[in-house]
């Protein structure tokens, strides 16, 4: 992964060996139009920045990548484990956005998926064989439901993805230095798949440090996926506050980037 700008967008890029089907990569917080505090590229329309300045950066990203507003596609983020299948062509996919859902998985091109983040793990997937990408959003509640083990099953029941020819990468998120958490948290995560003692480091008592990349990593693992296909970030969004967003350094001020995925052309 290697910052990358095109047009008006500072972004860092991602690439996928043997694919030129895909762009993909991970905002920062930089050349949008939004005001302090949520300067300037503040994707999310669920924070307290005007409505109208978020919508002109969303259309700043998607003139960016060649594609009109309406095939950005971001479902409304509820913390849970549901998945928003896209399999058919749309004239406006604007639709989508009041759709619950925190993964989207799609096969159609020239439609960018992308889910909204200020400290959770963003997580991309492409299978270039079947030509299938798919996005996730990955706070504690999701990680701990194995929503990206779900959604890589999704891809494989959908399209018929191969989860051995998947590839992944886990973007800038909270790190374990900055990410303290409780008992529910450890509680929640005893009852996945994911070995705690792994992710998780005691503090002091009833605290623990959380590793969410090295979790949602380990469940990539077991879903199928190679340890040579999956990337992992290793920036820390609360630690820089130059270059990107976090709710839990900034609360209510903080704004939100993108984890996006493309296909530019049908692949296979």
């Amino acid at each position: 992964m290697q910052m990358k700008r095109i047009d008006r967008i500072q972004y860092v890029d991602v690439e996928f060996p043997g694919s030129t089907c895909s762009v993909q990569g991970f905002t920062t917080r930089h050349e949008g139009v939004s005001r302090p505090p949520y300067n300037s590229l503040n994707l999310g329309m669920n924070t307290q920045d005007q409505q109208a300045t978020v919508e002109g950066n969303r259309s700043l990203l998607a003139r960016a990548f060649g594609i009109n507003q309406e095939a950005l596609v971001t479902p409304r983020q509820v913390h849970g484990s549901d998945i928003l299948v896209i399999n058919e062509l749309n004239e406006d996919y604007s639709h989508f956005l009041s759709v619950e859902g925190d993964a989207v998985i799609t096969n159609q091109p020239n439609v960018m998926i992308g889910v909204c983040v200020a400290d959770c793990v963003p997580v991309l997937l492409c299978d270039i064989e079947k030509g299938v990408i798919a996005v996730v959003h990955a706070g504690w509640k999701g990680t701990a439901a194995g929503l990206i083990a779900k959604t890589v099953a999704g891809m494989k029941s959908e399209f018929g993805c191969n989860p051995g020819n998947i590839q992944a990468a886990i973007g800038p998120c909270i790190q374990k230095c900055c990410y303290e958490v409780d008992e529910p948290v450890r509680k929640a995560f005893q009852q996945s798949d994911i070995d705690w003692d792994s992710c998780a480091e005691s503090k002091s008592p009833g605290k623990w440090h959380l590793d969410l990349s090295a979790a949602n990593r380990e469940l990539l693992l077991f879903a199928g996926l190679s340890n040579a296909s999956i990337q992992v970030s290793d920036q820390c969004v609360c630690c820089h506050s130059e270059q990107f967003f976090s709710y839990r350094r900034d609360k209510d001020e903080s704004g939100r980037q993108m984890g996006f995925i493309m296909l530019k052309a049908v692949c296979g």
